[in-house]
This record gives structure tokens, C-alpha cells and sequence, in this order.
């Protein structure tokens, strides 16, 4: 069975086996046609596949009459943000973020430097089916090789509101650097450099061999946890192959948790700068806690970056992003950035004054546990219709499957768009409450399919 997954912000799949040439010509073509006229901005996350799919994107696009800038190995935030610097109709990233080395993805973008919303992807999956045509030789797009790219990110993170370079770099942080070997290898280093941080790195060869398994959650991030400690580092910054999430780990090689993540950005950048804030259904409370003490107001999207984005632009939030680690400041661009939030934490921590494990402490209290449960033979929007039914009195919202919100914890059933099972997230004060409320919606959901 072919890999191949389709959804809002691209497809992905295993190289060879799903993702394989007549796919990425058939899916650029029709990107192209959406996009019309003009130039596309393009970069890869450094993986051994890359320079393959990204040949024959370049080479599909150029055949339609785009003219193409391309990044190089980039951060997918550095395309995003580079779309507008060139002046571009579109953007493509080559990247799977977390997936594993035999997996490879386009991400697609739209003019604005952000994902195609649901709307501008139903468009472009709509010409899929009609006829295509190339440009003669004489009407083939240009090709520029550009270095600028990650020095335009960089530079502009560097000159955010609210953030002391100079302060920072007088503090010299001991930071563990962990991009396993992706696209943060070509521009994490010099942003902790031009702060002024001591750089200790691991797993930041240039070499796009992951290894280990690229998503960055704790259980693969054991050895990572271990040299911070043995480093003496007062951080770990650790970034997925892509380079849009950021994970952090305290001096005592204890994971910051990502839900701390966005909360601690969350809440600098509402001590800084009156506004609201929006975060996806599966997101910490803590968010909420923390807007409720800058009177600030916490809106809820779906799940999915461009979900959130198009919340934030709905409520002009000054901060925005997903309990995934990943951090969206409007005042650079409406991408998830780990550039963005690890400025924002040093910022923080500097002012903070204590230590990395201390400010988690100082942050909310909430633990998150997720599951999943097979629905089989069940259609998972029926089985997650019944639960509407079944808590139509609580505190709900239906807008990405069914979060209900009780006093003591919330929790989020969402079906999977690529398999029949339906994900359920719970979060409550204590883990072992977690727990327990997990377990009893475990049993609820096997008594509606039975």
C-alpha cells in the first residue's frame, strides 16, 4: 500500500514508495497552476532525499515558467518568511519535519509566506485532475541560487521588539545545541553565536543523516537530556529537521516539557505588549492561566498551523502557536519559528533570573497524557458524534472533533485523517488524574463500539 498522505499543507510519504517522481511533478504542476505566474521560493530540510525531490520540483517548475529562488538547505520558517523578501507567489519546503531518514514531504505555501489555508488547498487539489501544459524552451523559468535567505531570517530575528541583544550577549549562556542533523545545523549555531552563547553541539553535522529519530519528544532525546548535564549547559535547545519546533531541556537534563514551551513565550510577550493569544484545541490550559493574568483572552483553533493562523489574523493576536513547541510572533511572520522562540526564552530567562528548571516551576502546573483507540469497524465521526451527544450540557467545542472543559481537566477527541482511530488527549493537575480520567474515556469509548 502506497504511503503517500495528502492533507492541508502538502503531501508526504516514503521516498520510493508513495513519494516517487510522477507524484512530485503531478502535485508541483498543479501547485504551479495555483499559484500562476511569478516566482516560487524553495528549500529543503537537508535530508539525503532532498536533493532528488528537489531537482525534479525546480526542474517541474521551471518546465511550467516559474521562475525559482532557491534557499537552499533552510529552516521551512526561513521560506516562509523569505516568500515576501523575494517578492514571491509561492513557496515550497522540502521537508517531512519529524518523520524518520526514508520519508520526505512538500509543504506548500501560499503568497502571504504561510500554509494554503483549506480553502486556497481544496483550490489546488481541484486542478489535479485537469489538463496541464508546459512552456517552450523559450518561455522556461530562471533559476537563482540565493545565500540570503537564512541572513534575512536571521538578521530580522535578531532586531524583534522586547529582546536585549546586548544584555544577552553579557549573560554568555551554556547551551546544548541539538539539531540532529538537519536544516537547524546551517543557522541554529550562528543565532546562539551572535548571542553570544557558549555553544556546545551535538548531533549538528551537515550531513542530513538523523540519528535518531528525528521527532523531538523525550524518549528520543535521552542521550541529548544526558550531555546537558555532562556539558554543565544551563540549557538544551534540541530543533526538529526543519527547524519550526523548539524543545527545551533544564540544567538538569529534565525535559522543559513543549506545552511550557509556548506557555513561558506566551507569557513574555503578554508582559511586554497588551493583546490576546491563540493556541489549538490541544493546547495546555496553562495558556489560559497565564492570559487571565495580563487580562488577556486565549482563543482556540483547530488543530494545524494554518488553523491557528487563520485565528490570529481573525482576532489580530500578538502571539499565537501550538503546545507542539512551536511559537508564531506576528510582529516577524505567521509561522511556527524555533529561531523566534529560542530568542524569546533566552529574553525571558534573562529576565527571569534564575534557572531554566526554576522558571518551569514559576509556570502553571497541568499534565498532559494522549492516547488512541482503534475504532475498527466504526466510522470515527460517528463514534465522535455519539460523545457530542452524550456531553451536549458540558462546556464543549466542536470545531476539530469534540474538547470538553470540566473544572479539574479537559480532554480532546479528534479522529485521524490517515487511519480509523480516534486520538484522545486529556490533561488535569496531577499525572496521575491524567491518568485516571484517560482510562475512564478509554472505557466509554470501547462501550460506544460495542
Amino acid at each position: 500500500m502506497s504511503t503517500l498522505m495528502v492533507s492541508v499543507s502538502g503531501i508526504r510519504g516514503i521516498v520510493g514508495d508513495g513519494l516517487d517522481p510522477q507524484i512530485l511533478v503531478k502535485y508541483t504542476q498543479a501547485y504551479s497552476d495555483f499559484c500562476g505566474e511569478g516566482k516560487i521560493v524553495i528549500g529543503s530540510d537537508g535530508r539525503i532525499s532532498g536533493t532528488m525531490v528537489k531537482n525534479i520540483v525546480i526542474g517541474t517548475l521551471l518546465a511550467k515558467g516559474n521562475d525559482v529562488v532557491d534557499l537552499g538547505i533552510t529552516p521551512t520558517p526561513t521560506v516562509l518568511y523569505n516568500i515576501k523578501k523575494f517578492n514571491a507567489v509561492g513557496g515550497i519546503v522540502i521537508s517531512a519535519s519529524h518523520n524518520p531518514n526514508e520519508w520526505n514531504a512538500l509543504k506548500l505555501l501560499n503568497s502571504d509566506g504561510e500554509f494554503m489555508t483549506p480553502e486556497q488547498n481544496k483550490e489546488m487539489l481541484e486542478l489535479l485532475d485537469k489538463p496541464s501544459y508546459f512552456k517552450s524552451w523559450d518561455k522556461l523559468g530562471k533559476l537563482e541560487v540565493s545565500e540570503t535567505g537564512l541572513m534575512n531570517h536571521l538578521k530580522d530575528v535578531l532586531k524583534l521588539k522586547y529582546i536585549d541583544i546586548d544584555a544577552i550577549r553579557k549573560r554568555k549562556f551554556r547551551i546544548l545545541l541539538d539539531c540532529v542533523n538537519g536544516a537547524g545545523s546551517y543557522i541554529m549555531p550562528n543565532l546562539l553565536e551572535e548571542l553570544g552563547c557558549e555553544v556546545v553541539k551535538i548531533n549538528c553535522e551537515k550531513n542530513g543523516i538523523f540519528p535518531r529519530l528525528p521527532e523531538p519528544i523525550p524518549e528520543n532525546l535521552s542521550e541529548t537530556m544526558k550531555a546537558v548535564v555532562e556539558n554543565n549547559a544551563e540549557i538544551g535547545i534540541v530543533v526538529d529537521p526543519d527547524v519550526d519546533r523548539l524543545v527545551l531541556i533544564t540544567e538538569k537534563g529534565e525535559p522543559f516539557i513543549e506545552e511550557n514551551t509556548i506557555t513561558q513565550a506566551i507569557k513574555f510577550i503578554l508582559s511586554k505588549l497588551k493583546g490576546d493569544v491563540v493556541v489549538n484545541l490541544s493546547t495546555t490550559r496553562a495558556v489560559d492561566d497565564v492570559a487571565k493574568e495580563f487580562g488577556a483572552k486565549v482563543f482556540r483553533s483547530p488543530v494545524g498551523e494554518a488553523n491557528v493562523v487563520k485565528k490570529m489574523k481573525e482576532v489580530n493576536a500578538v502571539i499565537g502557536g501550538e503546545g507542539s513547541g512551536g511559537v508564531i510572533l506576528p510582529e516577524l511572520h505567521y509561522g511556527r519559528d524555533a529561531l523566534v522562540g529560542t530568542v524569546l526564552t533566552l529574553q525571558h530567562l534573562l529576565e527571569f533570573g534564575g534557572t531554566m528548571s526554576e522558571l518551569k516551576e514559576s509556570l502553571p502546573q497541568y499534565h498532559i497524557v494522549k492516547g488512541k483507540v482503534e475504532t475498527g469497524i466504526h466510522k470515527p465521526d460517528e463514534v465522535v458524534n455519539k460523545l457530542i451527544g452524550i456531553y451536549e450540557n458540558e462546556i464543549i467545542n466542536t470545531d476539530d472533533g469534540l474538547r470538553i472543559d470540566f473544572d479539574d481537566h479537559w480532554v480532546h477527541f479528534r479522529k485521524s485523517n490517515t487511519e480509523p482511530i480516534i486520538r484522545c488527549i486529556v490533561e488535569a493537575d496531577k499525572k496521575e488524574n491524567a491518568e485516571k480520567y484517560m482510562k475512564n474515556y478509554f472505557s466509554a469509548l470501547g462501550e460506544l463500539m460495542t
